[in-house]
């Protein structure tokens, strides 16, 4: 396994040795148009300056429900036109649920030639953006959502993109924050997983009955090789949790040793989210050109 770390004076990358409600569930304005819409927007300040819209020109592109052991779950698909197959990617978002952001990531993802799906994960226990207080957020939804309903639902997501012209044998996960968690739990979940890339995903924190395990507990049984991406200025999570993340990658499977970790230095939490004042445009557009290369060095194209 490698880590990288970025150059803070050149912004080169330089390469070192790692240790080796209803049943059906009915959201208007589910995606809505325009910018860092529903909760995002209300809350955190935003730099429309900074942000892309990505045109859903030449894709099939909009809301879809995905039946869960009888629940129609809401989710965003981006994928090319065409009959396919394409390569399938799982996309996982924050705590603000699938906002105006998460979906540009999605087609961002489906020009590249993926099918993307992006679930609402949380509406079972409240709709997101609704919101107006991230603590309370995540006291009454997101702190209330069980792991292995994610799981179940994410695999519901691979089976039904199978319906809809993806191929799973080229599967991917990818998250962001409370994503990233998720995309480290499902790269030990899923065998048929190929590859994931996490953004900034937390790696363990306060066992309950909801989330009895985290990143730094499944890090040995890996079965897809995950990229980490994060920020060497990330407050939420210690860089000693880094450090006993790739020594956990080190003496775990063929995959978890296949895994890498880069670090951006003076990168915050949140990097990515160009909505956000967080958003440093050098490590995301980096990460994001990484996170290409990831899926294509590892069979998901």
């Amino acid at each position: 396994m490698k880590e990288i770390v970025m150059n803070r004076d050149d912004a080169r990358p330089l390469e070192i040795d790692a240790p080796t409600p209803s049943q059906n569930y009915n959201r208007r304005d589910f995606v809505r148009t325009g910018l860092g819409v529903g909760f995002a927007a209300a809350v955190l300040p935003v730099l429309a300056q900074t942000a892309q819209h990505t045109d859903a020109s030449g894709l099939v592109a909009g809301e879809v429900t995905i039946a869960v052991a009888g629940f129609q779950m809401p989710a965003y698909r981006a994928a090319p036109t065409g009959p396919g197959p394409w390569p399938v990617v799982l996309l996982v978002s924050e705590i603000f649920g699938v906002h105006e952001y998460i979906a540009d990531v999605a087609r961002r993802l489906a020009h590249q030639g993926y099918l993307v799906v992006a679930p609402e994960l949380f509406v079972r226990q409240g709709d997101a953006a609704s919101y107006g207080e991230i603590a309370k957020l995540m006291s009454e939804v997101v702190s209330k959502v069980p792991d292995a309903q994610v799981l179940a639902d994410l695999d519901a997501c691979a089976a039904w993109a199978t319906t809809q012209g993806g191929d799973v044998n080229r599967l991917a996960v990818t998250g962001f924050c409370w994503g990233g968690r998720i995309s480290w739990l499902y790269a030990a979940h899923n065998p048929r997983l190929k590859a994931a890339v996490v953004w900034y995903g937390r790696l363990t924190g306060p066992v309950n009955e909801r989330s009895p395990v985290h990143p730094l507990d499944v890090v040995a049984k890996l079965s897809a090789p995950v990229l980490g991406l994060y920020g060497g200025q990330d407050v939420g999570i210690p860089w000693v949790q880094v450090e006993q993340m790739k020594l956990g990658l080190a003496k775990g499977t063929k995959a978890a040793q296949a895994s890498s970790f880069v670090v951006y230095p003076d990168a915050p939490h949140a990097f990515h989210a160009d909505y956000r004042p967080s958003y440093r445009k050098d490590a995301a557009e980096d990460g994001w050109r990484r996170s290409l290369e990831w899926l294509r060095i590892h069979g998901v194209v």
